[in-house]
């Protein structure tokens, strides 16, 4: 189990490093009588830190050594 976690922590935290964040788009109703409609679609960043994936990184790569030595 520890061997599973590790290894998702490793690429999580891989993935945080190279990307840095992540976005994603919302539509919203801007006017709406009958009929006519009017949306808006608007962009949301959401960054993650690079420490945040070295953090996940390490705590990964330490897994896997505790779970190899037992």
């Amino acid at each position: 189990m520890a061997k599973v976690v590790g290894l998702i922590l490793i690429a999580l935290g891989l993935v945080g490093i190279i990307w840095g964040g992540f976005t994603y788009t919302t539509r919203k109703t801007v006017i709406d009588l009958g009929p006519i409609q009017a949306t808006s679609d608007q962009k949301h960043t959401v960054p993650l830190p690079p420490i945040a994936g070295a953090i996940a990184l390490v705590g990964g790569i330490a897994l896997l050594a505790v779970s190899q030595k037992q």
